[in-house]
């Protein structure tokens, strides 16, 4: 296991709508905002890459049905091209959004680079499709295409659909429970863990069956999406779809110490905390001690 850590930018927020006309969703400056309240210095990486995104709009692609779907694809084969080398360095990445849309990215380079899992702890499914979505943002439907649901130009990029088969891909921590928005997901291949159903069955027998099915199904590796509304709404409210309840600091440091113990992690995405929802940052600064703490842990040497 390499011990030193790299930290990428991608700070977009092509994903999401305006919080309020004219008004770009501030997400976009999660990397700086880390990076001033001590998460870079916690981390201490070896290397810092950074990817600017295309400018924001509210662009509606009407035949995928999703908002600046060119833009976002645009981005998302920047971010594979610069993720083949990040990848193969050694390292291991800490990438920080942005919006769930990043995804993209990592996914489209994973595939490329062979047969990888997913964990994917988020307080949605993010497994809609354009016509159930009210908001046409991919941050909503994000992992429906990266499992190959939605417009060919978005799940099928360089020809690399599905980029996770929905077979190796865990979905975590949803707290909304209304029928058609769940009955996607349940129609899936996908292992799903709602908030309560997780909560019954326990983090231990979710991240061990998990990493049960990486090995049974001899995956090359696995990846991490961590999208902050995964937690307690009363924890973490600096996000830009709120819900009630969601995971307790001690779960999620729970899962992600055995997750990224595994040297069959390849990587953790971080997003969706707003630093315009959170600006006094105390928030964000319990956000920096957990996850922090989680991935220095898991990634210290030996005789540390």
């Amino acid at each position: 296991m390499n011990h030193n850590i790299n930290i990428i930018e991608f700070p977009s927020n092509l994903g999401l709508k305006e919080p309020e006309p004219g008004v770009e969703p501030g997400v976009r400056n999660l990397p700086d905002w880390l990076r001033e309240n001590g998460f870079y210095d916690l981390l201490k990486p070896q290397h810092i890459y950074t990817l600017e995104p295309p400018q924001y709009s509210m662009k509606m692609d009407e035949d995928a049905g999703v908002r600046n779907s060119e833009a976002i694809i645009g981005y998302a084969k920047q971010q594979a091209e610069l993720l083949d080398k990040v990848f193969d360095e050694g390292p291991f990445p800490v990438i920080l959004g942005g919006d769930c849309s990043i995804i993209m990215g990592s996914a489209m380079a994973l595939k490329k680079k062979g047969n990888y899992g997913l964990f994917y702890l988020d307080g949605h499914t993010d497994f809609m499709l354009p016509e159930l979505s009210q908001t046409g943002g991919l941050a909503g439907m994000d992992l429906a295409v990266v499992t190959g649901h939605g417009h060919p130009k978005l799940t099928d990029i360089n020809g690399l659909k599905p980029y996770f088969k929905e077979e190796n891909v865990w979905s975590v921590g949803n707290r909304e429970y209304e029928v058609d928005y769940v009955a996607p997901i349940l129609e899936s291949d996908i292992h799903y863990f709602d908030l309560e159903d997780l909560q019954d069955k326990g983090t231990e027998r979710c991240t061990n069956e998990f990493l049960q099915m990486v090995e049974d199904n001899n995956l090359d590796g696995f990846f991490i999406h961590v999208d902050a509304d995964v937690l307690d709404d009363i924890i973490m409210p600096a996000v830009d779809s709120r819900a009630k309840d969601g995971l307790t600091y001690a779960e999620l440091n729970h899962i992600l110490e055995k997750l990224l113990a595994s040297e069959k992690a390849v990587g953790i995405e971080i997003t969706i905390l707003d630093p315009d929802l959170d600006p006094t940052a105390e928030y964000t600064k319990e956000f920096i001690a957990n996850l922090g703490k989680c991935i220095l842990d898991a990634r210290k040497y030996p005789d540390m």
